[in-house]
């Protein structure tokens, strides 16, 4: 019984690549929860400062699992060495990594060989994601394709809503802590994922799906995936509102984690659906 729940809910969306359901859903959460926690406890172990250069210097391994999720999605991994790169399993190889660097960079620190950390740690992110797309642009260049103007369009609605959201919150709510990078990040990588949502499922040529249950529900309600607009306001701009609150009052590193992990749900799968897109994976 409980082997079959677990494969059912877990090993088989996996395996299969098969829709998220609540289950899964509801425990991806938590463990997202948890582990932020704890990589907070970690951190404040091993004395790096949680702050706003740190959360910059991990964009790149954000971006780096997009990339890596359409690697698999491509189909060119061999089993079983695929499943290391779908969800939740690619989220402990990246940090895997991530850690490896951050320790590295830091001990290249310590000995003078470079002058700040976290320059380095973000330079093992670029490089990584530079290297994943080399199988990215060979699958498209010799497999499918490379549509330029897909990627433009998806790009341009993001901008185009990302400055709506930006300019409503800072100038019609009066919120100026808004032009912080890091909000501005997060309205972006919302925006992004819901731009590449309802190009890929309403405007593409080639008719992709919502995985994620409250997404696909919506979508299914409204008729529309131009509704995951309304969806990713509902939730961030209350969500910046709370935030700016904790960053005031609370406690400064978790909120920089937290923050991080935010635009990383946003961010991640926008920027594997556009790729996916551009691909026509």
């Amino acid at each position: 019984m409980i082997g079959d729940f677990i494969y059912k809910y877990y090993v088989g969306p996996i395996v299969n690549g098969g829709a998220y359901t609540i289950v899964d859903t509801l425990t991806y959460a938590v463990i997202l929860i948890v582990s932020v926690y704890l990589v907070y406890k970690w951190l404040i172990r091993a004395g790096i400062e949680i702050d706003k250069d740190f959360v910059l210097s991990l964009i790149p391994y954000i971006v780096l699992g997009g990339f890596l999720r359409v690697v698999e999605d491509t189909g060119i991994i061999p089993y079983p060495y695929y499943v290391l790169l779908i969800t939740p399993l690619i989220y402990f190889v990246i940090f895997f990594y991530a850690i490896v660097v951050l320790v590295l960079s830091r001990a290249l620190e310590g000995r003078k060989i470079i002058a700040d950390y976290h320059k380095g740690f973000a330079a093992g992110g670029i490089t990584a994601c530079a290297i994943s797309l080399v199988p990215l642009v060979w699958y498209g260049l010799t497999v499918t394709q490379i549509n330029f103007f897909v990627m433009f369009s998806i790009l341009g609605m993001a901008c185009i809503s990302s400055l709506a959201v930006w300019a409503f919150v800072k100038y019609a709510l009066k919120w100026d802590y808004v032009d912080d990078i890091l909000y501005r990040l997060l309205i972006f990588g919302h925006m992004l994922d819901a731009s590449a949502t309802s190009f890929g499922i309403d405007l593409h040529e080639v008719t992709y799906v919502e995985q994620h249950v409250v997404g696909s529900a919506l979508i299914e309600a409204t008729g529309t995936a131009f509704s995951m607009f309304a969806l990713k306001l509902v939730v961030i701009i209350p969500a910046i509102y709370i935030l700016q609150i904790y960053r005031q009052e609370g406690n400064k590193a978790l909120f920089h984690l937290i923050i991080l992990a935010m635009i990383m749900v946003g961010l991640a799968p926008g920027i594997r659906d556009m790729v996916r897109m551009i691909l026509y994976v």
